[in-house]
């Protein structure tokens, strides 16, 4: 089944909705890393569609709110917009309406958005999490949604989804990332944290201490965990390979300003260029250093593919 997709601006041009849409289920949040809790939400969405028979819509933002707002973190994304229509369509989604969210949106009174958005759309049920905030300043909330919605369509809130007694975000997803935990990382997601990128020229130093890597140039504004060596499952096509990744500025050999990100491919040796390559990260290994030698390097380099060998197989 294929992921109707559907970009939506405001005001809504009712032309754009589907003929069908008289009566849906529709999850509404950002769902930036569609972890466990957005998980919860869009599940039981497609609980509702099944009982009901009914078709099952995402409503999301792009770009994300805090953005727009000036939050300057969420200039990357845990899942940016592609990754994230990915998800819902793995997971069984009929419909997602992307929402193009600017400054003049941001400022709607919560009762507008209800509104001049969503009852327009002849919903059946709104699912949305507990801490679901809209319209100008975030005034309006799951009882705001109740209040204009009902009886005419049910409003359903999804409880936080808790992990070691914390309520599992994209936020604490964020700062785990930033500290190289990939592994709880992937706890609260549900999955390995993962990136996508087309392999370009690098340097070739990798080849010619005996550890080629393909050198990535991420196609979408993904968040990079911390500098270090990590374990990664890698996919090219619909083949898959274990790995180790490098994120970094090589100190070894020139300190560079910006971070690359290479990965050396276990049993591999063919010319990758211009190919896209999807990197799962399994487990942090060591921080980045420097090293006195370049065969010191070699030595370390060869350490941790032993090490990533022993989480990827």
């Amino acid at each position: 089944m294929d992921l109707k997709i559907i970009h939506l601006g405001f005001p809504l041009d009712r032309a754009l909705l589907p003929s069908d849409s008289s009566r849906q289920v529709l999850a509404i949040g950002d769902f930036d890393g569609t972890h466990r809790g957005h998980q919860d939400v869009i599940r039981r969405a497609l609980r509702i569609g099944r009982e009901e028979q009914l078709p099952v819509a995402i409503m999301s933002f792009h770009p994300h709110p805090r953005e727009i707002l000036g939050l300057s973190q969420y200039g990357q994304y845990l899942t940016p917009l592609e990754e994230k229509l990915r998800l819902f369509e793995q997971m069984g989604v009929d419909t997602a309406y992307v929402v193009k969210f600017t400054p003049e949106f941001a400022k709607l009174a919560p009762e507008t958005f209800i509104s001049d958005m969503l009852i327009p759309m002849g919903l059946h049920t709104i699912v949305v999490g507990f801490d679901f905030n809209f319209g100008y300043r975030g005034a309006g909330s799951v009882s705001t949604l109740r209040e204009f919605c009902l009886p005419d369509i049910n409003v359903d809130m999804v409880p936080p989804y808790m992990a070691e007694g914390e309520k599992v975000s994209s936020t604490r997803i964020r700062n785990l990332l930033e500290k190289g935990n990939v592994s709880e990382a992937a706890e609260l997601l549900g999955r390995p944290y993962s990136l996508y990128g087309e392999v370009v020229g690098g340097d070739q130093r990798g080849r010619t201490i005996g550890f080629p890597t393909a050198n990535l140039k991420l196609h979408e504004p993904f968040i990079v965990p911390a500098k270090g060596v990590y374990a990664v499952r890698a996919y090219i096509g619909d083949k898959r390979f274990g790995g180790v990744m490098n994120i970094g500025v090589k100190p070894t050999f020139t300190e560079n300003t910006v971070p690359s990100l290479e990965v050396h491919l276990f049993d591999f040796d063919r010319s990758i260029y211009g190919e896209t390559v999807r990197v799962d990260f399994l487990s942090f290994i060591r921080a980045e250093r420097k090293f006195s030698s370049v065969q010191e390097l070699i030595d370390q380099i060869g350490k941790d593919a032993q090490t990533a060998k022993s989480f990827y197989f």
